[in-house]
Order: C-alpha cells, then sequence, then structure tokens
C-alpha cells in the first residue's frame, strides 16, 4: 500500500483573515500581523493531521486553502 501525503497551500489573494484554519489545525496554519493565515513549513502534512486539515480547508469560506495529494 503507498503511503499519501497531502500538501496544503494558502492562496494569499483569497485569504481574509477569517482565521478557522488556524483554530482547526494549528499544527499546519499560522497567521501574519495582518491575521491572513499561511502554512507552517513546506505544506507536507501526512495522514495524521489529514482530517485535521480537510475540515479546516472545508470550513474556509474563501476556498482559500488547497490540498495535493503526493503519493511516495
Amino acid at each position: 500500500m503507498t503511503a499519501v501525503k497531502l500538501k496544503v497551500t494558502v492562496d494569499p489573494d483569497r485569504c481574509q483573515g477569517h482565521n478557522r484554519c488556524f483554530a482547526i489545525a494549528p499544527e499546519v496554519f499560522d497567521v501574519d500581523d495582518l491575521g491572513n493565515a499561511f502554512v507552517i513549513g513546506d505544506g507536507t502534512v501526512d495522514n495524521v493531521l489529514e482530517a485535521k486539515v480537510r475540515n479546516a480547508a472545508a470550513n474556509c469560506p474563501e476556498y482559500a486553502i488547497t490540498i495535493t495529494e503526493l503519493r511516495a
């Protein structure tokens, strides 16, 4: 079975600073001084945080979060 990792990005042009992603998955997202979200590190997330990341993306009002599956 192939392990699946996720690559998460936040579109800075879409993010309006609601910070729902940060509230749901602070291990993955942080906010800058203006309140806009960004991904911590390179955006690679393993399956342990998959549910949180998908929940964060589903709760983003601007659909600013993109999740891409990476197969190892």
